[in-house]
């Protein structure tokens, strides 16, 4: 008889991500931000190795990108080569940071497969792997992050918004998936394991990472009495999309903050226990470096120095990872002593100083946005968006909408689901502007 599998789900890795939020750690050469996030995945190994589980789940999105230079490979590759050792089957799944932009390929996973690591399998198709463990068979359906071009060719979708792009996704893959229950062994426990866009899902930094890339699948797809367990990446905010629990439909989240967006995010993975037709699972939190913001309007205030001190000393900064942001008018610039600034900041990991002009002659400077500072179209879109408070509640959807003008060759209407509105070019153009 089958005992009960143990599994640990975790996703979103993205080693190498969040290196300007650290240091070059002299002792190793390395940037200390690359040390938490392999410090993190430590831990989630040293968890699947000891309890000991018997197959480990990752969700997609190892790296930021699919090409990711070798010491960060050999980063990863270390704590993975130890599930190997130990013998514990493991499914990488690939994401969307996993492929090249054309989304063709696992590429930066797909060394595990040439290479034959014992154990290992690289979920880049639609495809059921039953996997024998040391507590008995799982079978596990990968479905990895699919774009328009891995289902659709370019004549079906000529013409069509970006909605009517994602409904047509969804009627294609609907029977592949089909395919893939009706040929289960329904005497064994299953899992679906997806990096996917959930329509139900409360979306966190990834938002921001991929906005209008991809297509977003209905829930109505993954709650299905033939999967005992649903095991996603993609969002970075760990949740669980179906609280009934029939099944289990779970965002382990990422395991360490990319950035600001994820300061108040829980990080960590989860270890589930499975049988057919039930499930149990826990989230399991990672100790992950903290990142602190510090926000403080000194423009009304005699001594604005004195006044931004002391809301750094309200703030837990010890070793983590902060942003001052403080409101000054032009004539208050000369009572700021950056040096002082800078010492009481000193007890944190790693921190940016950023005063905002306010004025009612000129607009907010973003120091960001200045001569002499890059940033790619879309992350200095949002950058001047997050200064505008007017505009706060409109982000997510000017984002999409800037994210499908860089995206597609289409010269009038971006569909997306923004209410009951849509957003034009010249009314993004305009809104920016304004």
């Amino acid at each position: 008889m089958t005992k009960a599998i143990k599994i640990l789900h975790l996703s979103d890795i993205h080693m190498g991500s969040s290196f300007s939020h650290g240091r070059i750690n002299p002792k190793t050469g390395l940037n200390t931000r690359l040390e938490d996030f392999v410090n993190s995945l430590n831990q989630c190994i040293d968890r699947a190795i000891s309890e000991p589980v018997d197959i480990v789940l990752f969700g997609g999105d190892a790296f930021p990108d699919a090409t990711p230079p070798p010491f960060i490979q050999e980063a990863f590759a270390s704590q993975f080569r130890r599930l190997a050792d130990a013998k514990i089957p493991t499914i990488l799944l690939v994401g969307n940071h996993d492929q090249h932009s054309q989304g063709n390929g696992g590429a930066s996973l797909c060394i595990y497969r040439t290479l034959a690591v014992p154990g290992f399998i690289v979920g880049d198709t639609i495809k059921t792997h039953r996997i024998t463990t040391r507590s008995g068979d799982i079978q596990v359906i990968t479905l990895p992050w699919l774009t328009r071009s891995a289902l659709l060719t370019r004549p079906e979708t000529e013409g069509l918004s970006l909605v009517e792009v994602n409904d047509l996704l969804i009627e294609k893959l609907t029977p592949v998936l089909e395919g893939e229950v009706r040929q289960l062994d329904i005497d064994i426990p299953t899992v679906l394991l997806g990096h996917l866009m959930v329509d139900r899902a409360n979306l966190g930094a990834e938002r921001f990472l991929a906005v209008g890339k991809g297509f977003t699948i209905p829930i109505s797809l993954l709650i299905r009495p033939e999967f005992d367990y649903v095991a996603l990446g993609h969002v970075h905010k760990h949740q669980n999309l179906n609280p009934a629990n029939n099944p289990p439909i779970i965002y382990p989240g990422s395991i360490e903050r990319v950035d600001f967006s994820e300061e108040k995010e829980e990080k960590g993975y989860v270890l589930i226990t499975v049988e057919t037709g039930k499930a149990n699972w826990e989230f399991c939190p990672l100790s992950t470096r903290p990142f602190c913001t510090i926000e403080v309007d000194v423009s009304a205030k005699d001594d604005p120095q004195a006044t931004i001190i002391k809301a750094i000393a309200k703030k837990e900064i010890q070793d983590a990872v902060v942003r001052l942001i403080y409101k000054i008018r032009p004539e208050q610039l000369d009572a700021i002593d950056n040096s002082i600034l800078q010492e009481t900041l000193k007890p944190a990991h790693s921190y940016t100083i950023r005063p905002e002009i306010v004025s009612q002659l000129a607009r907010p400077r973003l120091p960001e946005l200045g001569v002499g500072n890059s940033l790619d179209p879309l992350e200095a879109l949002k950058t001047y968006l997050t200064s505008r408070d007017d505009l706060k509640d409109m982000i997510p959807n000017l984002l999409e909408a800037a994210q499908g003008l860089l995206d597609s060759d289409r010269d009038n209407w971006l569909d997306f689901e923004a209410g009951s509105e849509k957003v034009t070019k010249t009314q993004l153009a305009l809104e920016i502007d304004s």
